[in-house]
């Protein structure tokens, strides 16, 4: 009885979750613009989207915007993961709990305080500004990812191989780097997704004409949503799912060859 109701349980669970998003995967391919008339199928809403400057601008500013405000974050997270492992016990564990702050932080907070900061440096909003706030809010996921793998290092390895000759950069790209490689994929990763799914830090610090996806869907919400936005929504949920399915087979189908390889 007890296993019933858990399977139920999780199945109602996964509906909840899942039954809107595929409501508007079946609303992208309606021949109709209304949500309450099934019109046929059709990609008409798809076509649009191509041909629709706007959103494509703003998807275009959305992946501009995360491939590099991720790519930054990773690299000052992984450089401050090293600085905070040179700290003392204490150190540590100051800069931690201050690390936790922006994640605990509302975001209402966040991109308030960035567009305060902005307005009396004299920073004119734009798309800069946009970048920079991502780049903010991401240090913290990308530290959190990297500095369990760092800790886990071999520092041994590394002294190891600064004895045979290899400078501490050199030491550090071919020993350290290797083993908390999963962790700054991760960091990355989270900073990306969280970076277009951000509405809020976004809406705050953005510039007049400068638009994301979220920023767009929410200038839309009070006039109506265009299908096109269904449309472009089911793709990004399509692209979202081939990116889990690669990142969790991918590893588990390298280590069953390397076994094969070893037997």
């Amino acid at each position: 009885m007890k296993k019933a109701f858990s399977k139920v349980y999780l199945l109602l669970v996964f509906l909840f979750l899942y039954v809107p998003i595929v409501i508007m995967m079946a609303l992208s391919f309606n021949a109709s613009k209304s949500r309450a008339v099934w019109a046929g199928f059709s990609t008409k809403w798809y076509e649009e989207l191509w041909r629709s400057a706007s959103i494509m601008d703003a998807v275009k500013n959305t992946f501009t915007i995360a491939l590099i405000s991720s790519a930054a974050a990773t690299v000052l997270g992984v450089l401050a993961c090293i600085g905070i492992m040179a700290m003392s016990r204490r150190g540590k564990t100051v800069t931690m709990a201050v690390n936790n702050i922006p994640l605990l932080n509302a975001d209402i907070v966040t991109g308030l305080s960035l567009m305060l900061t902005y307005v009396f440096f004299g920073i004119s909003l734009g798309y800069g500004t946009i970048v920079f706030a991502h780049i903010t809010f991401n240090v913290p996921y990308v530290i959190l990812s990297v500095m369990p793998r760092l800790k886990n290092s071999s520092r041994s390895t590394y002294e190891a191989a600064m004895d045979l000759g290899a400078s501490p950069v050199r030491a550090f790209f071919a020993v350290v780097m290797p083993e908390i490689m999963p962790g700054i994929v991760s960091g990355f990763l989270l900073s990306f997704s969280m970076s277009i799914d951000d509405f809020i830090i976004t809406y705050f610090t953005k510039g007049a004409g400068v638009n994301t996806i979220s920023t767009m869907i929410y200038t839309q919400v009070r006039r109506g949503i265009v299908p096109s936005m269904y449309a472009l929504s089911t793709i990004l949920f399509v692209l979202v799912m081939v990116l889990l399915l690669i990142t969790n087979f991918a590893p588990a189908a390298k280590s069953r060859d390397d076994s094969k390889k070893g037997k």
